[in-house]
């Protein structure tokens, strides 16, 4: 078995405190289905829908494209940091793409 996709979950005593951008969905489960299995991408994915799961809006998405432009980032990360800026909640991420942006707590992947 690979090294754990989404190490972060386990910081959260509450998955009810988890603000979850919807597309993060659509990422994990294909990052896990990639590194795993379908079994451990489905588990990843219900624990992450437990959390307060926020849709695309325009708003987001205009705030996305102006942080994927100042930060040189693709859409999902942009769409993902813009959903956090408005929720004024902190990204956990192993995705080196985030790395160093405020607000980000990046983990390092192990293996």
């Amino acid at each position: 078995m690979g090294p754990t996709p989404l190490p972060c979950l386990t910081l959260f005593k509450k998955t009810t405190d988890l603000i979850v951008p919807t597309i993060t969905i659509y990422e994990v489960f294909k990052v896990v289905l990639r590194q795993r299995n379908e079994s451990d991408a489905l588990q990843s994915v219900a624990l992450m829908q437990q959390g307060s799961l926020v849709d695309l809006t325009s708003i987001i998405w205009m705030l996305a494209a102006r942080i994927s432009i100042d930060h040189h980032i693709p859409m999902a990360d942009s769409i993902i940091l813009a959903t956090a800026r408005l929720y004024k909640a902190s990204i956990w991420t192993q995705d080196s793409d985030l790395k160093g942006i405020d607000g980000v707590q990046y983990i390092e992947k192990n293996g």
